[in-house]
């Protein structure tokens, strides 16, 4: 295999292991990417390099390398070459990669690190409320009125409403005010 080949089949490999690891893509398979892209390589040579590869990614994807990082990375694995590094081929192939498909792995890692349901959209707006519309002929006031859209990816979202009296609003103002005094007690303590 030549330069070039093996350049090109080092960046399909990357971006097998992408789309598995990155993008839950499960048709990807190694022995796909076996057959595809190696065919004429032992598997356990393939599964070596499989692996190599796999583990420096998510390396150099956890730490979100910036160019400068990336590069002082991939020099130290040059260096360590006999005991599992990489070649200069194949780290120049890495840097190309990771400076293509930094911003959709980024966005991947990002996305599987929300918590769902998300808080996808928050209005409200303060009302007069009149006696007819609680069947309470005594109360007649102002509430106000909170909606909530809740979604999780993909999917529709869901609204939850809200609504709160005078006094009700009057200790949510109170608890979050006791929050904000933990919160500065803690970080003046830092």
């Amino acid at each position: 295999m030549g330069d070039a080949e093996a350049a090109k089949a080092l960046n399909g490999l990357l971006i097998g292991i992408m789309q598995k690891v990155y993008h839950n893509n499960g048709e990807v398979t190694d022995q796909l990417l076996r057959e595809q892209l190696y065919p004429e390589v032992p598997q356990d040579a393939f599964t070596a390099l499989h692996d190599k590869m796999k583990h420096l990614l998510k390396s150099i994807a956890s730490a979100d390398m910036d160019h400068a990082q990336l590069e002082a990375f991939l020099t130290a694995q040059t260096r360590k070459q006999g005991s599992g590094g990489v070649t200069a081929e194949q780290a120049a192939v890495l840097s190309r990669f990771w400076k293509s498909q930094r911003p959709r792995i980024r966005e991947s890692l990002l996305a599987q690190s929300r918590w769902e349901p998300g808080l996808r959209g928050l209005s409200w707006r303060v009302d007069l409320q009149t006696a007819a519309s609680r069947g309470d002929a005594a109360h007649g006031g102002l509430v106000a009125l909170v909606e909530l859209e809740l979604g999780r990816t993909g999917q529709d979202s869901e609204f939850v409403c809200l609504e709160f009296d005078e006094a009700r609003v009057n200790q949510m103002l109170k608890k979050m005010a006791d929050i904000q005094d933990s919160i500065d007690r803690i970080s003046q303590r830092a």
